[in-house]
């Protein structure tokens, strides 16, 4: 185990599965203490059971990152825990995918409220301790964050929005010491894709996808590694990941 993160401590959201799993391990594996938050709370407390037994202290919360109330609850509750807070990682999110004429709405409100409003919140309530430890921020975006296809406007949207909000909190936060840093994966192999109802967009990207070799987890967890063990003076603000195969 690394100590380039010991004494520090690293909330993480969408920890029950995916990149955000692989981003909470990675953090353990770097001597960080672990709050993992996840609204699937069976889950988090699966991971947090398994660091546990590996010598890492962590912490795991119930949480829908939609309501902002119980996202400060949550921030407050973890630094009254651990005495401090050092990384925020945003990983908690939501593609769903559909043209713009056959869109079900109700899943642009889904997105935007996980995807964006969420990580806005989150940040809002960490900042204050962040800038305490003059911590680091990661938002997980993702390739849709810059380059723009047919079929998947919603989930389009937000993303540049993460973008546009990251890049406006860098700018206020850096003479401060807090670093921002945006992660944009391209197709990486989670259950994301498990969660489109538009049978058509679902059928035309699982066709797509397996036309060449796919990210893993821990693969965007590395990208992460490497942006939050940088030396204090360094800040990676942008890294754009995707499969060597994907054009």
């Amino acid at each position: 185990m690394s100590e380039a993160l010991a004494g520090k401590v690293a909330f993480v959201t969408g920890a029950g599965a995916g990149i955000g799993q692989a981003c909470a391990r990675m953090l353990a594996q770097e001597g960080a203490t672990l709050v993992l938050a996840d609204r699937r709370g069976d889950r988090v407390e699966q991971l947090r059971a398994e660091l546990d037994a590996q010598g890492t202290k962590a912490h795991a919360l119930t949480l829908d990152v939609t309501d902002e109330a119980a996202d400060r609850a949550a921030v407050e509750q973890a630094v009254a825990t651990t005495g401090r807070l050092d990384v925020l990682v945003n990983c908690a999110g939501m593609m769903l995918l559909a043209p713009v004429r056959e869109a079900d709405t109700r899943e642009w409100t889904a997105m935007i409220n996980i995807n964006v409003l969420g990580l806005m919140y989150l940040t809002h309530a960490a900042l204050p301790h962040l800038l305490e430890t003059q911590g680091t921020v990661v938002q997980m975006s993702s390739i849709a964050g810059r380059v723009v296809g047919k079929g998947a406007s919603g989930y389009y949207a937000s993303k540049f929005a993460v973008n546009g909000f990251s890049e406006g909190l860098r700018q206020e936060v850096t003479e401060l010491g807090v670093r921002v840093v945006v992660i944009e994966p391209g197709t990486t192999q989670t259950e994301l894709r498990d969660h489109i109802t538009h049978a058509e967009s679902r059928a035309a990207i699982e066709a797509r996808v397996a036309t060449y070799r796919q990210l893993q987890p821990e693969d965007v967890a590395a990208a992460v590694r490497y942006a939050v063990t940088a030396p204090a003076h360094v800040a990676v603000n942008e890294i754009l990941i995707r499969p060597t195969d994907m054009v």
